[in-house]
């Protein structure tokens, strides 16, 4: 039986990924900042804390490691909060990284969550993994994030940096948050609605994990979207659409900036048009290769 070790078991993705683990026949244990090294429940839980160096030996005889954690980038981005945003996502990488590199019984797998941010805002490019990273908050952060593995990878443990969109379903992320007003019929587009949004149904990231983890030819970035982006008014139309509700009233960019500040800029205004290269070309089968389908399934459940 394969052992995997979840940091972020907790969150959008993760309450998702390890129910599947468990089906698929591995033993999973958590990272937790709680933790004590012992069976709860029926679950490992090895502690950590985020900040600071974990033992190697807290994480030798691990299959695979999985790392989800990081506090969200929703918010208004006053410096704390990117003091906050990036102290939760580097060091605590760096941190895993080394202990993985160090341990005694290092794991095949090390996969460490990114974002497609890396690519800053591009306007209408087609983006993959080999297009160079934009300059900007997110940018520089996930440039830095996906360097703190290179400990792993120096260390001959296939490592994979996930570049992930816009994660869509039900259990969080962006799609809760807009519903309400979609709902009432006083939903829009964001702007110019001509920026690209790179999305991802949930069901497909989890599935795509699996995916890396079988995979031996993949490792280093991989972009993890729907094969098909939509643009912001694209989005806002189907979304709408899906709800049998109007969508006509737009949400104009300096509205957008008054609101939000810089996290406008770099999330809601900014275009990224992402293509999941490397998945496609390992024969990743999407579930979900269209933002109708997806929708539809979410707001069904």
């Amino acid at each position: 039986m394969a052992r995997v070790l979840v940091s972020g078991a907790s969150g959008m993705v993760g309450s998702l990924l390890v129910p599947s683990l468990k089906m698929a026949g591995a033993h999973v244990a958590r990272l937790s900042r709680n933790g004590t090294h012992a069976d709860v429940t029926n679950e490992e839980l090895v502690p950590w804390n985020p900040s600071q160096a974990i033992s190697p030996e807290l994480v030798s005889g691990f299959d695979a490691v999985i790392h989800l954690a990081g506090e969200s980038i929703v918010g208004r981005w006053t410096d704390e909060k990117k003091i906050r945003v990036r102290e939760s996502r580097i060091p605590p990488t760096a941190h895993l990284a080394q202990a993985l590199a160090q341990a005694k019984d290092k794991p095949e797998v090390f996969v460490s969550a990114s974002a497609i941010g890396y690519y800053g805002n591009r306007g209408d490019d087609l983006l993959t993994e080999e297009s160079a990273p934009g300059t900007s908050f997110l940018a520089d952060l996930a440039r830095e994030w996906e360097a703190a593995t290179i400990a792993a990878a120096k260390a001959g443990i296939r490592t994979v940096q996930i570049r992930t969109g816009v994660v869509l379903g039900s259990n969080g992320g962006a799609l809760p948050k807009m519903l309400p007003a979609f709902k009432m019929g006083v939903g829009g587009k964001i702007g110019s609605g001509r920026q690209w949004m790179s999305w991802v149904d949930v069901n497909d990231m989890v599935g795509a994990i699996h995916h890396i983890l079988r995979t031996d030819l993949l490792q280093g970035p991989v972009n993890l979207v729907a094969p098909k982006a939509v643009t912001n008014a694209e989005f806002t139309k189907t979304l709408a659409s899906v709800l049998s509700r109007p969508a006509i009233f737009p949400m104009p960019a300096f509205a957008a900036r008054l609101a939000f500040g810089q996290m406008a800029d770099e999330l809601l205004l900014a275009s990224q048009r992402v293509e999941p290269k490397r998945l496609i070309a390992s024969g990743y089968p999407f579930r979900f290769r269209d933002l109708r389908s997806s929708l539809k399934e979410i707001l069904q459940q």
